[in-house]
């Protein structure tokens, strides 16, 4: 019983740890806000910071599919 709650708390701070990693970066980025910059470069910026597809897409406002397709166009550049 100990042992389970043990796990449990580890795997909590983990995925604690690995959402506030994600919540520095966009801080550090701001481009979620940042209208000088088109959605591409926004999208781009985001999944160079390690965010995935489907938090990217949340944060912007759109869906999957089209980050993913700006993501290989923000590569190509």
């Amino acid at each position: 019983m100990v042992k389970q709650k043990k796990e449990l708390i580890e795997k909590s701070f983990e995925s604690i740890e690995e959402k506030l990693d994600i919540i520095i970066r966009i801080l550090g980025l701001q481009v979620g806000t940042d209208t000088d910059k088109s959605l591409t470069e926004r999208v781009g910026l985001l999944n160079l910071a390690g965010v995935d597809n489907k938090t990217i897409a949340k944060i912007l406002r759109t869906k999957t599919s089209i980050v993913r397709a700006l993501i290989s166009q923000f590569k190509k550049k």
